[in-house]
């Protein structure tokens, strides 16, 4: 039986990058997977590198799911990385205290005020911003949002928390880098806006709203690593490779990105020297994240849900699947894009086939599908928008839409499948309410695109929302692969 992880028994002779110092410099909400795999990997990297004061004092959400065994581990944890010729793994070593934000508030808010913590960093998804779906803004007739501006409760959510903390910060003037980690378009100045617009609607004093304006910064950034959730399967594994039992480990592809604008206030790890790379092009970068991965990824993983594949390779491995995706990056994704400089589009896509088609990864379809009605509206409306105007139907993004729909919204008397019963959707609920009493396939997709889940802009198309129903009522009627070949016909 192998050793339980901790500083006793860790196999340091198998580290990545450095150990941190006990000094913590970042704070960082949202302690799961990803980024125990991406930015935690930076960091030790780069302090290997060029050293610093950069340990993370880290906080999930609301669970302890990761945080206990973390703490029972002495925050030390192994990343096993997955390719298809095998495994490897290595312990990584920079985080210095953990908690769950939502147990214990206040310390999130004295983490963030400390003059010692010099950035925070997130991963709390697109839910985690708390933003109208339409407008993008704060929502501020959220439950959560509503009650923390009227003052009855301590904040809890990710921005009441971050807002909370620089008002603190705001005494001492200590200038500070909120740096989100998410699958967002122009994430730095989506974080900038919606915790300005906190600050403003809890009346906050200018002499804090002036201090985030010229102290505090938000640069933009896109993330790239595909990292599974963890299962017994890879617990063993990493187990064979160290020779610990290790209570959270974390699977992740071998590919990794990080793109950066540098505008850090009060300094940075040396991130360059893990890979990462610093350049004024992140939002082109962020684009051709978003649509040809993310979006791709979203239709794989609908279609395959459609087509009982439980995993991201088992559905990639469907030549109809393919098709659609290669069509969709062709003729709906890259000429919405100004590509970064120098930047090989063909080579980026044969590095997607190589990620999707990897069979140790085990992404889960469903997975990949959960938040939907968030993701999507990242990942669909402004490219349509781009193709509509210029009277180009964008088949693959409405097909992608159509298939969202079947999943987790579907017309009576269709059902999507087991695999679709296990999305996490947070609009269910109301997708459902919406749809209540459609008469019509049409009816039903337009209730839903002009229902308040996706931009009013893209509602005024009726070739896109006549396209969603066609497509939809293909789906439901002779399956994901017969409205595929409609696509290719159409093209």
């Amino acid at each position: 039986m192998t050793p339980a992880l901790d500083r006793s028994t860790a196999p340091f002779d198998s580290l990545i990058g450095a150990c941190a110092s006990d000094r913590t410099g970042i704070v960082h909400l949202g302690l799961g997977n990803f980024h125990r795999a991406h930015a935690a990997v930076y960091t030790a990297q780069a302090m290997a590198a060029a050293g610093g004061d950069w340990g993370i004092r880290g906080f999930a959400h609301s669970s302890a799911r990761v945080v206990d065994p973390m703490q029972a581990q002495d925050n030390l944890y192994s990343v096993l990385q997955l390719t298809e010729s095998g495994a490897s793994a290595g312990l990584i070593d920079v985080h210095r205290n953990s908690g769950v934000a939502s147990a214990d508030p206040d310390a999130v808010i004295d983490a963030i005020s400390d003059p010692a913590h010099r950035i925070v960093t997130l991963t709390v998804s697109e839910a985690g911003y708390t933003r109208d779906p339409t407008t993008g803004d704060l929502a501020v007739d959220s439950p959560a949002i509503a009650a923390e501006i009227a003052g009855t409760t301590t904040p809890r959510s990710t921005i009441g928390l971050i807002a909370r903390g620089l008002s603190h910060r705001a005494q001492t003037g200590e200038p500070m880098t909120i740096l989100s980690c998410d699958n967002l378009q122009s994430a730095g100045d989506v974080t900038r806006d919606v915790v300005t617009q906190y600050l403003d609607a809890t009346g906050a004093p200018s002499d804090v709203v002036d201090f985030v304006a010229s102290s505090v910064t938000f640069p933009n950034g896109m993330v790239d690593r595909i990292v599974p959730k963890t299962t017994d399967a890879h617990s063993a594994k990493v187990a064979e490779l160290l020779g610990i039992t290790d209570l959270s480990p974390v699977p992740a592809e071998e590919f990794s990105m990080w793109v950066l604008e540098d505008d850090f206030a009060a300094g940075r790890p040396s991130w360059e020297s893990a890979g990462a790379l610093f350049t004024d092009e992140v939002e082109a970068y962020e684009l051709v994240k978003l649509r040809l991965l993310n979006g791709s990824h979203s239709l794989i993983a609908y279609l395959g849900i459609l087509s009982d594949a439980a995993t991201i390779d088992t559905a990639w491995s469907l030549d109809f699947v393919q098709e659609a995706v290669i069509s969709g990056i062709e003729h709906d994704y890259l000429p919405t894009i100004n590509l970064p400089t120098g930047f090989d589009a063909k080579a980026y896509v044969s590095a997607l086939d190589a990620r999707w088609r990897n069979p140790l990864i085990g992404h889960a379809t469903t997975q990949v599908a959960s938040d939907g009605s968030l993701k999507l509206l990242q990942r669909i409306p402004e490219a349509a928008l781009f193709n509509l105007e210029r009277g180009t139907v964008p088949h693959s993004l409405a097909l992608c839409t159509a298939a969202w729909i079947a999943c987790v919204a579907p017309p009576l008397d269709f059902s999507p499948g087991p695999l679709a019963a296990s999305i996490v959707e947070p609009a269910r609920k109301s997708l459902a309410e919406a749809v209540c009493g459609a008469t019509t396939i049409y009816d039903h997709v337009h209730r839903i695109i002009d229902g308040g889940f996706f931009p009013r802009e893209l509602a005024g198309h009726d070739a896109f929302t006549t396209r969603v129903t066609q497509l939809l009522t293909l789906i439901i009627s002779k399956g994901p692969r017969a409205a595929v070949a409609d696509i290719s016909t159409a093209r």
